[in-house]
């Protein structure tokens, strides 16, 4: 049984999922805002809000810590340098997850807009 085993599943395999939720937090942090169904900006809300914590604080050992969840150098240096600063006195709560009314077309799924506070 799968009791409180909660996880953001997506209908894919496990290492889709890693990929999916690491492209997708390398999406918002470079662009501070993406357009994706509204399960998938759920899924990648709290793997974004770790990396701002991470960024918060700029060492050597956060900024490998963020190079090692993100894979990318030019979004890590984004983080730590516009991401991070921006929210150091903000106890958490980085972004924020908005449906929109309407449906995708092709097959009707929830529609969500991931993007930062402030």
């Amino acid at each position: 049984m799968r009791h409180k085993r909660h996880k953001h599943r997506l209908n894919v395999s496990p290492s889709h999922r890693k990929s999916l939720v690491k492209n997708l937090a390398i999406e918002v942090i470079d662009h501070g805002t993406v357009r994706t169904t509204l399960a998938k900006a759920k899924a990648i809300k709290s793997y974004v809000e770790k990396l701002v914590t991470i960024a918060k604080v700029d060492t050597i050992a956060n900024r490998r810590l963020a190079f090692k969840k993100l894979n990318n150098k030019k979004a890590v240096a984004t983080l730590f340098k516009d991401v991070g600063p921006r929210f150091t006195d903000r106890p958490g709560g980085y972004t924020r997850v908005l449906r929109f009314a309407d449906t995708r077309v092709g097959d009707g799924a929830k529609m969500g807009l991931i993007t930062f506070v402030d």
